[in-house]
């Protein structure tokens, strides 16, 4: 099972791979709105909005319209003003403005005139001044919450000194139109806005966004239950815009996902094909290192066939003489000289006849602590029963003590490979490679030392022959890589030495010795036991 990148779960079904989705309504996101179905959400938007909208509209309106109100006052109040100076000018007589004003007012309605000085009339020094610079002519001036309000400087008031006649005009009518005017603004914008949402709603939204999104779900849905037909989003229902965009695009994410899949599972199917092969080569490399092993043993075997016959010949030509003694004066018996050499002569035998069974015995590794100086020292019995061996010094320096977990047996058959090898590298090796000077010597050492946290024991097989041949390195410890394929070399000896040592967590290299004659070859062993090593 894997998960896309929504946390969307995939598995596989069926026969072929199939996917599996999980659709939850997992909230990722945060806030008020996150947890909301689209259609909840855009319910909850059409009615901030319109709260919104409304808001706006009183408070943005309402200076506009107060401003055209106070207009209107301000003009009306202009006007009484002029009309004021006019009507006393035209008519004349005794009567001042003020009363003239006074009876203009009453027929306006809702005006108060008032006439004074600046400070009677409730006018600033500066509404003041601009009046007076122009005497008849109606000044604005700030208004209150009792109406708008223009001021006129008359010059013939008050015996010619002139005095300032303010007219404060409200007109209730105006501003009540004005009010239902300012309601009736507000809620036919939000007629409008409703009607559009209430489209979008019934024509828009079903179609081209709840609708794709529901045969989307449908498709992830059919993907889950394993209805592979389902699936897909039929081509004829993809709108044009970003949401078939992304129709198309899953759809395509299918179609790969599917092939994909299909890559996967024949690739399994060859990979399991590949393994059974495998296995089966194997097992039949195992079969055939067995068989080298069996091979190498025999052919040591039957190299070492001529050696045992001289080698049993000088105990069986003792026993043969004494009992011919004893067969000739039974009545004397066996002195206890002779019983021992007797005892002794036998017990060769059958160490000599016990070493050959082991060596030749095929059985599965069994390990167990060796003192690795008696492995090398029956390694060197072995050898020794090849006559040829005579002619070569054999120097045993493994320190007594030195303990090694291992399977002694198979040990001693390494010892011997490696062993036989040295022998005949100083013995038939080419002269003019060899150390003339030096007998032919073959020595064994060992060394314990403890690397990357492990204690392990180094055993050397070292000759003074003519070294290994460069190109022979490489693969020396490939099957027939000797290049003595006659009847004293296999080609499988040291091949089936390295096995061994591989078989014991261990590896066997060599080397040749540099400067001096002669080549190396080294055993590297897992250690066990109390062993003093050197870091």
């Amino acid at each position: 099972m894997t998960t896309n990148g929504s946390g969307t779960a995939i598995s596989d079904r069926g026969p072929g791979p199939a996917v599996t989705l999980r659709l939850g309504r997992a909230v990722t996101g945060r806030g008020l709105l996150a947890g909301m179905r689209i259609r909840k959400k855009l319910v909850v938007l059409h009615t901030v909005f319109s709260l919104g909208l409304a808001a706006i509209l009183l408070v943005g309106m309402r200076p506009a319209i107060g401003n055209v109100v106070e207009q209107a006052e301000l003009n009306e109040a202009r006007l009484v003003l002029s009309n004021v100076l006019a009507a006393r000018d035209v008519v004349g007589g005794a009567r001042t403005a003020e009363e003239w004003g006074q009876q203009i007012a009453g027929n306006v309605g809702h005006v108060e005139i008032r006439r004074g000085a600046a400070s009677e009339v409730a006018i600033d020094a500066e509404t003041a001044a601009r009046a007076a610079l122009r005497p008849g002519v109606p000044v604005a001036t700030s208004p209150t919450k009792a109406g708008a309000r223009a001021v006129v400087f008359d010059p013939a008031e008050r015996h010619g000194e002139g005095s300032f006649l303010l007219a404060q005009v409200r007109i209730p009518e105006a501003r009540e139109a004005v009010f239902r005017l300012y309601i009736f603004t507000i809620m036919a914008l939000l007629g409008v806005y409703a009607l559009v949402a209430i489209a979008l709603e019934v024509f828009v939204l079903p179609q081209h966004v709840y609708g794709p999104i529901r045969r989307m779900l449908a498709a992830e849905r059919a993907v889950q239950e394993g209805r592979p037909g389902e699936e897909l989003i039929p081509e004829s229902t993809i709108p044009a815009d970003e949401l078939g965009e992304i129709m198309r695009s899953r759809n395509e994410s299918i179609l790969g996902l599917r092939r994909h899949q299909r890559d996967l599972a024949e690739a399994l199917g060859r990979l399991e094909v590949v393994a059974n092969d495998l296995k089966r080569k194997n097992h039949l490399l195992e079969m055939a290192r067995r068989n080298l092993a069996d091979a190498d043993r025999l052919a040591s075997l039957g190299m070492m066939s001529a050696g045992i016959a001289h080698e049993l010949n000088t105990p069986l030509a003792v026993l043969k003489g004494l009992v011919e003694k004893l067969n000739q004066n039974p009545a004397g018996g066996v002195d206890p000289d002779r019983a021992a050499l007797m005892l002794r002569v036998v017990g060769r035998l059958e160490r000599l006849s016990d070493s050959l069974l082991d060596f030749a015995r095929v059985r599965p590794p069994q390990t167990r602590p060796v003192e690795f100086r008696s492995i090398v020292e029956e390694g060197i019995t072995l050898v020794r029963l090849d006559r040829e061996a005579a002619e070569v010094e054999i120097v045993n320096h493994v320190p007594a003590g030195l303990m090694v977990e291992c399977d002694g047996d198979r040990m001693v058959q390494v010892m011997v490979n490696l062993l036989r090898n040295a022998i005949d590298a100083v013995r038939t090796g080419p002269a003019e490679r060899r150390d003339s000077s030096k007998p032919p010597t073959v020595e064994i050492s060992a060394e314990a030392s403890r690397k990357d946290g492990r204690e392990w024991v180094s055993i050397a097989v070292i000759d003074n022959g003519p070294g290994i041949e460069p190109e022979i390195l490489p693969r020396l410890f490939e099957p027939f890589a000797s290049t003595r394929l006659d009847s004293r070399g296999t080609g499988l000896g040291l091949a089936v030495a390295d096995g061994i040592v591989r078989e014991h967590s261990g590896v066997l290299l060599a080397r040749n010795r540099g400067a001096q004659t002669g080549a190396v070859f080294e055993i590297m062993l897992p250690a066990r036991g109390g062993v003093p090593v050197r870091e």
